[in-house]
């Protein structure tokens, strides 16, 4: 029996620049400015037998350095612990800042090491991430989301549709949530036209409308034959979205901007949604997201986590009935590998783990590092 401990963790906080400023509903009803980077925390734990493990969080817009400064606060605290124990230090790292709640910068911060734990778990055995968890199968189903944000023509959402799906992404997702409900219904309408019916549309409100506005918009749409609508209203609504989800024939998507785990149980309880979409560094990591995976299967709804396809992708492997994957290329420079897409699905690594390097570039962007114990 191995008593192997970590023995370091290594902090990074990475600021990546975005090629050009980001906007969706929320900035176009000024909530929020234009995005221009994304901030991330990384954390790189070794045992004392050499044993490695990498993991991260990420913000968007407002909290970087609060993660990242949380995170070198936990980082103690696995220092000497047996890595296996993964429970066990989720628990214990959730504990130390029980008086900020499990939820937001908390378990964010908490979702890098608990990460990285599991990567390196899936190492030290050999296996990719998803085998290590019970993979159901070897590609998962993929969708476009960076073509179709706000700001662009809508003659350019269809020419980046057009080169998703040349490029083998099965699907696309379009912004919508604008001010003139009309100019929404039209450019999904002119994207369906463009694409015809076979292909898989997404539409994305980024929670900018009430109930009712919602509803109109879903009747304006729903004989278009899309995938799904997401947050059509608050992501806190669980009874809004499950009101949608009973009468629009259109499936109703939600779940990406909680962080805490009893929220998302209550989407499924409420028959809030017909896809649940949990992003794992924000709900904690890989632990709490295979809760909330079990939970959402056991209650029949499907699977389509938010953003980060470079863990997704394991953890939608071994999610039982076929998920989607979401692709964003924003994350890809950070990293040495490439996913491999084909016939419309992303095909799961079979390097060991998460199957991750950081690159040279991403050292280039770090702004704070620090290694905790002995390197």
């Amino acid at each position: 029996m191995s008593h192997d401990t970590i023995a370091s963790a290594t902090l990074s906080h990475i600021l990546l620049p975005l090629d050009k400023p980001i906007s969706d509903a929320k900035v176009m009803t000024g909530r929020q400015r234009p995005m221009t980077e994304v901030s991330l925390t990384f954390v790189e734990l070794e045992t004392h037998e050499g044993h490695q493990g990498l993991g991260f969080g990420y913000v968007l817009r407002a909290g970087g350095k609060a993660q990242y400064a949380h995170a070198l606060e936990l980082a103690p605290f696995v220092i000497g612990e047996d890595p296996n124990d993964i429970g066990k230090l989720w628990e214990k790292l959730a504990w130390q800042s029980a008086s900020v709640d499990r939820c937001g910068v908390a378990v964010q911060a908490i979702a890098a090491f608990d990460t990285a734990l599991w990567d390196m778990k899936a190492r030290r055995a050999g296996l990719s991430l998803a085998k290590l968890l019970g993979a159901y199968r070897d590609a998962v189903p993929t969708y476009n989301t960076s073509g179709g944000y706000f700001g662009t023509a809508i003659k350019e959402v269809c020419a980046n549709a057009d080169r998703s799906r040349a490029n083998g992404i099965r699907g696309v997702k379009m912004k919508v949530g604008q001010p003139d409900l009309n100019e929404d219904i039209r450019r999904v309408t002119t994207l369906r036209k463009h694409l015809g019916d076979d292909v898989p549309i997404m539409i994305d409100a980024n929670q900018q409308w009430d109930r009712n506005t919602a509803m109109r918009f879903g009747r304006g749409i729903d004989d278009l034959g899309l995938t799904w609508i997401e947050e059509p209203v608050s992501a806190h609504d669980p009874e809004g979205h499950a009101w949608l989800n009973a009468r629009l024939d259109t499936p109703i998507a939600t779940g990406e901007m909680l962080s805490n785990l009893r929220e998302l149980q209550l989407l499924i309880d409420h028959r809030s949604v017909s896809f649940i979409q949990p992003d794992a560094p924000r709900i904690g990591g890989v632990t709490p997201f295979l809760q909330i995976a079990h939970h959402a299967a056991d209650a029949g709804i499907k699977m389509a986590p938010h953003f980060v396809m470079e863990i997704h992708l394991h953890l939608s492997a071994a999610f039982p009935t076929e998920p989607w994957v979401e692709h964003f290329e924003w994350l890809e420079p950070l990293f040495q590998e490439r996913i491999e897409i084909r016939d419309g699905c992303m095909q799961v690594p079979t390097r060991p783990g998460l199957g991750l390097t950081l690159s040279d570039q991403a050292r280039h962007w770090t702004v704070a590092h620090e290694t905790v114990g002995r390197h």
